[in-house]
This record gives C-alpha cells, structure tokens and sequence, in this order.
C-alpha cells in the first residue's frame, strides 16, 4: 500500500511524503517515471531497478529519477517513510541523469530543514530557499557504476553497519563477516560511495546522534557511549567535522526548528 501526502505544491516543484506499507521481496510492474526528482529516504529501506540498474536505498542513499525512466520497487525489509521532491526542469541546475546519490550528514540536514519548513508553512520562501540548498548539496555527488558482484558487497557492508551488526564495529571483523579481504572492501566501498567505510560508520552514528538530539537527548556522554564513539569529545569532534556545528549548537538549532522530532 501507498499513501502519498503533498506537503507543498508550487509551478515550479513538489514536496511530498511518501509512505509505503509493503513487505514483498518481489519486484513490482514496472512503471515510467514523469518527471525530474530527488527522493530522501527517512525511515526504512527498499530497492530500486531503473533501467536495468538495482540500487539498495535507505536514509543514506537516495535517488535521482528522470523522466521516462522506467523503474521497479521492492521492500524486502518491510515499509518505509520517503520524502519526494519533483522539479522543473528550469529549477534544477545540476545533472538531471536518474542515479543514485550519496546522502551526508549535511544533505540530511537540509532535508530536515526542508521539512520543518513545509510544516511551517512559509513555502514561497523559506522552504524554496531550503529546496535549493538541499539540490545543491544533492548535486554534487558523482554517479556510482559498481560491477554488479562490488554493488552487492557495498550494499551487504551497508546492511551491517545500519542495522548495528557487532562485526561492523571494526574494519577486520566487517570484512571477515562478507569474507572479502580488508582491502578490497576498503577500495570497492570508496569507489562506489565516494567516501570511505569510516566516514560512512561516522554518518550513520551522525544520523543516529541528530535523532536523540532531536528527541531531547541531554546527555552527551551517555550519547556517545551509546553510539560507540570513545569519549564525549570524540563525538564532538565527529558531529562538528560532518556538521560544521557541536551537539549543544545542533542540539539547540533542531529544538528550535522543529520542536515536533521531525
């Protein structure tokens, strides 16, 4: 089941929640894409295949679609919450070609401004300011062409550290668990993603750390240990590398923006 929630409308783009309740590993009837858009994944995960290409997308991997593309979904691991943002093609400056892209810690900053300020109601401004931040960070990432074997050990290494697998603690014990040598899946994860293993372990503990932030979470001690980072500073160090803002600073901007736990 689908259940699509229009948060802005405008000529020139669309803002909207996308809820899917499926659970089918299956893929679906294939389907043309009718515009340029951007989707966010915010909760769960599903599968893609466009024009013959699969793509694993969770929230930190989401997908650019073109128009006429054809396109199948599964939802092996159950429902999931996306945001999808339509374009014109005129509002779009960056590479229009459907593939998949990277989501940082900073891309998914601007999708929770993006939506705070659809909540908000200040769509003509706020929100298209926000809209074209987020199209630029989107942008810039490269397009990923793995083999097929490299696309499903990035995906199965991906798996692990999002779903907080003890092997995904350490470099060693992650490759032992897909039985590849550390280095090639150091360089095979670099190339496809564009950014190393560590600094995606960091985006995810990032991810993790704003959604506490978000909910109240006050102490960052506590927070860090959770998460596995060695000390509070370290985790200070992290946030402010991949955010450009302290927990207390991002802390006290996401309560004020949000107030709800966007």
């Amino acid at each position: 089941m689908l259940c699509a929630l229009p948060l802005a409308v405008r000529p020139d783009f669309t803002v909207t929640t996308v809820t899917c309740h499926a659970d089918h590993t299956r893929w679906s009837a294939p389907e043309a894409c009718g515009d340029h858009r951007l989707v966010l994944v915010r909760r769960g995960r599903f599968r893609r295949r466009a024009d013959g290409v699969d793509a694993d997308l969770d929230p930190t991997l989401g997908y650019l679609g073109a128009p006429g593309e054809e396109e199948r979904f599964a939802h092996p691991a159950g429902g999931d919450v996306c945001t999808s943002v339509s374009v014109a093609p005129d509002f779009w400056e960056g590479p229009t070609a459907a593939r998949s892209v990277y989501i940082d810690a900073r891309v998914d900053l601007a999708h929770r401004r993006l939506l705070h300020a659809a909540v908000a109601g200040d769509i003509d401004y706020a929100l298209t300011e926000e809209l074209l931040r987020l199209v630029a960070a989107t942008a810039a990432w490269p397009t990923p062409l793995p083999r097929p074997a490299d696309q499903a050990l990035v995906a199965a290494a991906r798996e692990a550290i999002l779903t907080g697998a003890p092997e995904a603690a350490g470099l060693r014990s992650l490759a032992g668990l897909l039985r590849v040598s550390p280095y090639r899946l150091s360089r095979v994860f670099s190339q496809h993603m564009g950014v190393s293993l560590t600094q995606y372990r960091n985006r995810v503990r990032v991810g993790h750390a704003i959604d506490r932030l978000t909910g109240g979470e006050t102490g960052l001690a506590d927070l860090a240990a959770d998460l596995g980072f060695a000390d509070q500073p370290h985790l200070t160090r992290t946030i402010r590398e991949h955010l450009g803002h302290t927990p207390t600073v991002l802390r006290r901007l996401l309560t004020r923006q949000t107030g709800n736990g966007l």
